[in-house]
């Protein structure tokens, strides 16, 4: 498996994140992407994915932080080896919708910046899939990557696919009463759907409200078989060839 979105390089983890990517491993996830937020966030992914062969890095200006950071420092890391996309970048209308024009420029920059380099991009969708769908839009051909921890509805969900993008699938899927994604996950097909945890948020059920970890990876991708009606292997195997064919990592099967 692989874990294509998670933050082990913020504060959760800083005491312990040897031993958690120690227990990954233990349990099947064989590679993990560390999405960077802002500067700092930054260097600490590419940090750790120069440490851990198993780790990848991206980077990028996260849209609750366009009032602080521009896109300078992005573009000389993007020549590092293990950086492997732009993310995570996009917009947030839950926290703030008064700055929706500046996060848009800084989401619209990166984007352009991504087709120069010829990176995928990770975006972030909160309460805006409509407003990031028609910043991404225009771009259609040009530029791939994931709307990380899908949260709209299925109707939107086909909208990123007809894109050429991926949709992340995350602990959500796990609970009870999450209809939106329980149905996206059911009827998108699985070589369009990426795993990710989102770690440390969104622990998947039974862990809901602790602190989520790549290690429980295997639920989500178990609760999606369950809705497909597929084996847990089948959909490990698949969203694997999903992640290494958008990201240009890991062997070619």
């Amino acid at each position: 498996m692989i874990d294509t979105h998670c933050h082990l390089n913020i504060e959760e983890f800083e005491m312990d994140y040897q031993q958690v990517i120690k227990d990954a491993l233990a349990e099947g996830v064989n590679e993990m992407i560390v999405i960077g937020i802002d500067p700092i966030s930054n260097k600490k992914a590419i940090e750790l994915a120069d440490t851990f062969n198993e780790l990848y890095a991206t980077v990028g200006i996260h849209p609750g932080v366009v009032d602080d950071y521009d896109i300078q420092s992005i573009e000389p890391l993007l020549k590092h080896e293990k950086v492997i996309a732009i993310g995570e970048i996009g917009l947030d209308l839950y926290w703030r919708q008064d700055n929706i024009e500046k996060q848009k420029e800084i989401f619209i920059k990166q984007i352009q910046l991504a087709i120069k380099h010829q990176l995928p991009i990770v975006i972030h969708t909160r309460n805006s899939f409509s407003e990031a769908y028609d910043c991404v839009k225009p771009y259609k051909g040009k530029i791939k990557g994931v709307f990380h921890c899908f949260s709209s509805h299925l109707e939107d969900a086909k909208k990123a696919v007809d894109l050429g993008f991926y949709i992340g699938i995350d602990g959500p899927v796990t609970f009870k009463n999450a209809k939106d994604i329980k149905e996206i996950a059911t009827h998108i097909p699985l070589d369009k759907i990426l795993i990710e945890t989102d770690s440390p948020y969104l622990s998947p059920h039974p862990f809901r409200g602790k602190r989520n970890e790549p290690k429980r990876l295997s639920y989500i991708a178990q609760a999606i078989a369950d809705l497909k009606g597929i084996s847990k292997e089948e959909v490990v195997k698949i969203t694997t060839l999903n992640a290494h064919e958008l990201f240009h990592i890991g062997v070619k099967i």
